[in-house]
């Protein structure tokens, strides 16, 4: 069985092929920090949001903004 050194350096040189056959497309490799959409935090500042959004007097033009350019998503 390959030491835990090998198996590194293997995917390592796996990661980097990768790399270079994509970037030999014409892609470049771009990575982003997301908010986690699983954690608790994340749902109790939703709902904080979705609550201040419709106690708010421009709840209505509001959504109708968001349901206006939603349309993309609606028509696949």
């Amino acid at each position: 069985m390959p030491s835990a050194a090998k198996r590194k350096k293997a995917t390592r040189a796996k990661v980097s092929a990768h790399r270079a056959r994509m970037r030999a497309q014409g892609m470049r490799l771009l990575q982003i920090w997301v908010p986690d959409t699983r954690s608790p935090e994340f749902a109790k500042e939703a709902r904080r949001q979705m609550r201040a959004l419709a106690q708010s007097s421009h709840e209505k033009e509001d959504q109708a903004f968001v349901d206006s350019i939603s349309w993309f998503w609606d028509n696949k």
